[in-house]
């Protein structure tokens, strides 16, 4: 990203690039300013880039189009430790990508939030325009409960909200919204929420609040608590319950209505927060033992059994790379 008092532009066309120059023209443009990637021609199809890329503190806006061509987030560029968090739009055409084991397919006004950790490969199938919009993780995790659950995941279902957060990027960028320290801080707080409002509550999520009111609003403040708070040792049920105002028995019928316990959340939040250390180089010395213990666990039998059985795979192997 950016620097705290700076904002940039940076723009690539292959209009008028004679077309045997135009791939290492867009592998230059992704070696500076977005997201490191490769790029990888489609066989067959002429390459054709348009990209109008605004990086201004805490997010950076892309418009534009690509056709041609693959984009590839690999495993030996995964390890910049860039953990950005970028929703994808498609405005018109197609768009492949594909990261944790998802092939996704998104026609025009759908969108998906990839993540800067993850192996990602991006394809434009049918030619037309695209619109990004990418944030720190530190940003957008306490905006939304499960940041993680929003990723590799379609969103077609709140067309306005999309709508709205294109529509005020575009016209920041249009007007010149960037032009000042305070204007700049002011519309990218915005672009913040507008993010947060499209990543915000299923429809799932809105009827059973509709339908059970208190009940979907006191699970969902509790969740949100494990969330950010399940690294503590001494978070339990009867603590939480307190928060909330009801009573420990009350809170363990609202996580079984919704088909889990509160220690399966619980253990399961741990255990997402332990997979992202053991893949981060800033964690890469620090023992397992350390990692489990800094994530809320005990025991390290208990943590490594619960590992293997969530991911298939031991946290040694995570980390090393050899299982995604």
């Amino acid at each position: 990203m950016s620097s705290k008092d700076q904002s940039s532009i940076l723009n690539v066309s292959t209009n008028g690039v004679p077309e045997n120059e135009r791939l290492a023209l867009l592998r230059e443009f992704y070696r500076c300013g977005v997201v490191k990637a490769e790029v990888a021609p489609n066989e067959g199809q002429p390459l054709d880039a348009n990209f109008n890329c605004y990086a201004v503190p805490e997010a950076q806006l892309m418009t534009g189009k690509l056709s041609g061509a693959r984009l590839i987030r690999t495993k030996e560029l995964v390890v910049d430790g860039d953990d950005s968090l970028a929703l994808v739009v498609v405005r018109s055409g197609a768009v492949g990508i594909s990261a944790r084991g998802r092939e996704l397919l998104l026609g025009p006004g759908e969108a998906v939030l990839a993540s800067a950790e993850d192996t990602v490969v991006l394809e434009r199938h049918l030619a037309g325009d695209c619109f990004s919009l990418r944030v720190p993780r530190r940003i957008l995790a306490p905006m939304i409960m499960d940041v993680d659950d929003a990723v590799m995941r379609i969103i077609r279902d709140r067309p306005s909200e999309i709508r709205v957060l294109v529509d005020y990027a575009t016209s920041l960028v249009r007007e010149n919204g960037f032009a000042t320290p305070a204007l700049r801080q002011l519309g990218v707080g915005h672009l913040h929420d507008l993010l947060a409002l499209v990543l915000g509550p299923t429809d799932d999520i809105r009827e059973s609040a509709g339908r059970g009111g208190a009940k979907a609003a006191r699970l969902r403040k509790a969740k949100f608590m494990i969330v950010n708070n399940c690294w503590r040792h001494d978070l339990s049920v009867a603590g939480v319950a307190q928060e909330l105002g009801v009573t420990p028995r009350y809170l363990q019928r609202l996580f079984e209505a919704d088909g889990k316990t509160f220690s399966s959340f619980l253990i399961e939040q741990r255990l997402k927060r332990a997979h992202r250390m053991l893949r981060e180089p800033e964690f890469a010395e620090r023992p397992v033992s350390s990692i489990a213990y800094d994530v809320g666990f005990g025991d390290l039998s208990y943590f490594n059994r619960s590992f293997r059985r969530a991911y298939g795979a031991t946290p040694s192997n995570v980390r090393s790379g050899a299982a995604e």
